[in-house]
């Protein structure tokens, strides 16, 4: 059984007992959080779709962990100008277990 459910504005395919990493979500590390967003579910082979959203369908699943992404390096350059910028970025996710689809 598998779900596509909206996170923070993105969509993921979730099944339960998988980790699904995230933008930074609210809330403290062990604590339980719902998604009301589920766009698509399967049941071995029964799909039911969304418009736009499944009808009392829920996913629920525990914060492990609070991390950073890999460094994503920004390089600018104009040639011949000695023009040179060089910017660093790491994201903030959140690593989230699906408990549950429902």
């Amino acid at each position: 059984m598998y779900a596509v459910v909206d996170i923070a504005g993105q969509q993921f395919k979730v099944e339960k007992d998988n980790f699904v990493y995230t933008h930074r979500l609210e809330g403290e590390e062990g604590s339980k959080v719902e998604f009301d967003r589920v766009l698509l579910t399967d049941n071995d082979g029964n799909v039911s779709v969304g418009t736009p959203l499944v009808k009392g369908a829920k996913v629920t699943g525990k914060i492990v962990s609070h991390l950073q992404d890999d460094k994503v390096i920004v390089f600018k350059k104009k040639r011949r100008k000695g023009y040179r910028k060089k910017n660093g970025h790491r994201q903030a996710l959140t690593k989230v277990l699906i408990e549950s689809i429902a």
